[in-house]
């Protein structure tokens, strides 16, 4: 019998803020005060994997007190703190002590810098705070937001957001998109995990639907569209050697797949998944093998251009055959693999079933985001200028 198909999403992103009774230290000390007041904890050894081990209410260097964990990754660990200099919560990203990803950390902190010493509130990144080595744990200290598109989506059982807040989150999102190509820095992992609300507030709707007793559903949508887009750990200079895979896989664009090499254009790509993501409450392409995803975007995009094929590296020429055609159904791993992308629809079918009077403008900016030619993608510029931006239905 054949398993099925899990949703493999991994939680990598920050959580929701704790209740107010997890005791602000208002101590106001500073200085000399402050390090006399707030020691740090003894010394321990580190897990085996590197990871930095603590206690709940211990200090973090004197200066920030450690309230929860709010996320983990392969990096490390988001640690919520109290900031006892600033008086405020603020969110701590401790990474693992093993050289690579310490490497990695201080690439990530020049990043981060660059975005912050160019911005004028309109990049809508995450700012850093601070940053300091601790204990041999390079420690990125970043303001405190909400909870990620994707925790809303699974709160909400994967119920998709209206339209109009789809089209806030589109706008913000080329606008911070646009701000980092500006700076030639290509993000390379935006993924609804990666996009957070600023607020942690929100409102309750009723669902229109009720349970088996009767009872109205009700699913939660954020107070304020507003959003910033976190994680630089995986970001690339444009002119810099790129690795040849690069994105989560459900966002990851054809021509990482293929070997023909990435450039701005695979964040416009991923972008374009979101945004159907965020319209239809689920990834658009749920696959974790190459020949499937292939296939997938084939089902709802239409053929693969053909000097894209052409041009394929060798591993990538087993997914062909004939030169042009897709190895498909033929070289399917499974019978359920093959149903799984019969399942999917074309991109105009599946935005009509969710946008309703935007789904004309919508579908032709997906068109544009999810062109599988890079050339032709439209640029996070260009897409801000699209009619969808302007409608208000």
């Amino acid at each position: 019998m054949e398993k099925e198909r899990v949703r493999k999403r991994p939680r990598l992103t920050w959580d929701v803020p704790p209740p107010e009774s997890e005791a602000r230290d208002q101590s106001g000390l500073a200085g000399n005060q402050l390090v006399e007041r707030h020691s740090s904890p003894p010394k321990r050894d580190d897990d085996r994997e590197g990871h930095y081990v603590f206690n709940l209410g211990e200090n973090l260097t004197p200066r920030y007190k450690i309230l929860s964990k709010m996320g983990e990754g392969t990096f490390g660990r988001v640690l919520e703190c109290w900031d006892r200099q600033t008086q405020e919560y603020v969110a701590v990203k401790v990474v693992r002590s093993i050289k690579k990803y310490r490497d990695a950390a201080m690439i990530e902190v020049d990043i981060l810098q660059l975005i912050a010493k160019n911005d004028r509130g309109s990049s809508r990144c995450v700012q850093i705070r601070d940053w300091f080595d601790y204990r041999n744990h390079i420690c990125i200290v970043f303001e405190k937001l909400g909870p990620s598109l994707y925790d809303i989506l699974k709160r909400n059982r994967y119920h998709p957001f209206p339209v109009d807040l789809v089209r806030e989150f589109g706008r913000q999102l080329l606008e911070s998109v646009a701000y980092m190509h500006d700076l030639r820095l290509i993000h390379t992992d935006l993924k609804p995990e990666n996009i957070l609300l600023v607020s942690s507030e929100s409102i309750k709707i009723p669902n229109h639907k009720r349970t088996n007793s009767g009872a109205m559903q009700y699913r939660c949508l954020p107070k304020s569209s507003a959003i910033k887009v976190i994680d630089f750990g995986s970001t690339a200079y444009d002119n810099q050697n790129h690795s040849s895979i690069v994105s989560t896989r459900h966002y990851r664009a054809p021509e990482v797949i293929l070997g023909l090499g990435w450039s701005y254009p695979c964040d416009l790509w991923s972008l374009g998944c979101i945004l159907i993501e965020l319209c239809t409450g689920e990834a658009l392409f749920q696959t974790h093998e190459n020949l499937e995803h292939l296939a997938m975007m084939e089902r709802v995009l239409g053929p693969l251009p053909e000097h894209m094929i052409r041009g394929a590296n060798r591993a990538a020429e087993k997914y062909f055959r004939q030169g042009s055609r897709l190895n498909w159904p033929e070289g399917a791993v499974s019978r359920e693999s093959i149903r799984a992308v019969k399942k999917l629809d074309s991109l105009q079918n599946l935005v009509s079933q969710h946008a309703d009077s935007s789904r004309s403008s919508l579908t032709d900016l997906l068109r544009g985001l999810l062109k599988c030619n890079p050339s032709e993608r439209l640029t996070a510029r260009e897409a801000l200028k699209h009619p969808f931006f302007k409608d208000t239905a």
